[in-house]
């Protein structure tokens, strides 16, 4: 089924704190058909907290080292030179949760207020509805265009409310207001700005909760890992966040004994970079190498 379409089908099954597109059940199924793990509810992809926690050992390196060897070659979404990061000495783990906004067009945002009026959630901002459905482990992924004035998703009273919920973070092709007020919360942050304006409604609407969506240069999926540091910012699919964890850590290892050999100051550079080059070194790197992944396993 084309997306279009499939957006349009999906509104009548929207979940109610968003009142906009949603992916159904069935449709998440279909387009996130690889994913290994359980799901939400709702069908959206449930990488366990034990992989997430394991992710936080990653860098945006590691991810690209595997991801550039699959189809899923445009998943990095800018480097800290597209986005302005706020505690990138955190790394930012989690499960999209996706958000979509458009340019303001009446007979388009009239039916989806309607129907929160329907509701009775109509006095609460779209964005706030949105907040209210975060679960811990979640990461909101907001498309808003790339806007700066009247762009900013939260100030710092909504990104307490976030951090809360999700204990992760929040990422914004937009901006946040109140940086002063958001800093000491201590949640890493990537948005493209930041100004004193309010998000203006009257300017952009929201379409879309948990349906595919623009970040930079990438599509992302609800479910899809979010995994940001100071190098920037991935969006991982589920299926393969396994064999990146299983790579790096011996990424992780290498680098742990080619750093202890360099401190030593017996070796050159060309000796040990990136494979050992002398046979007697290279037998002692395969041993630890078998030892440390034995004594993990």
């Amino acid at each position: 089924m084309r997306l279009t379409a499939l957006f349009l089908l999906a509104a009548a099954a929207a979940p109610a704190p968003a009142q906009v597109f949603s992916l159904t059940h069935e449709q998440m199924l279909e387009y996130t058909a690889d994913n290994p793990y359980e799901r939400f509810p709702d069908g959206r992809p449930k990488v366990p907290d034990a992989m997430l926690e394991k992710a936080k050992g990653l860098s945006v390196e590691e991810v690209w080292t595997v991801l550039r060897d699959t189809p899923f070659k445009q998943q990095f979404a800018g480097g800290n030179n597209y986005w302005q990061i706020m505690h990138p000495e955190k790394k930012l783990v989690g499960r999209a949760v996706t958000v979509q906004f458009m340019p303001m067009r009446p007979d388009v945002s009239g039916p989806m207020t309607a129907a929160a009026k329907k509701k009775g959630v109509d006095n609460i901002p779209p964005h706030q509805r949105v907040i209210d459905i975060l679960q811990p482990g979640d990461v909101l992924v907001v498309d808003l265009m790339g806007a700066i004035e009247g762009g900013t998703i939260v100030g710092d009273n909504l990104a307490m409310a976030i951090f809360v919920a999700s204990k992760t973070g929040l990422v914004v092709d937009g901006a946040i207001r109140d940086a002063e007020g958001i800093e000491p919360i201590g949640m890493p942050v990537y948005a493209r700005g930041v100004h004193p304006s309010a998000i203006n409604y009257e300017k952009v609407m929201l379409t879309g909760v948990n349906i595919p969506v623009k970040i930079g240069g990438t599509t992302v999926m609800p479910g899809d890992v979010v995994f940001g540091d100071r190098g920037g910012l991935y969006f991982i699919p589920p299926q393969h966040l396994k064999a990146i964890i299983d790579k790096a850590e011996v990424t992780h290892i290498h680098d742990e004994w080619t750093k202890a050999k360099f401190q030593t100051g017996k070796y050159k550079s060309s000796d040990l970079y990136s494979s050992p080059r002398i046979p007697e070194l290279k037998k002692e790197y395969d041993e630890y190498l078998k030892q440390k992944l034995g004594r993990k396993e």
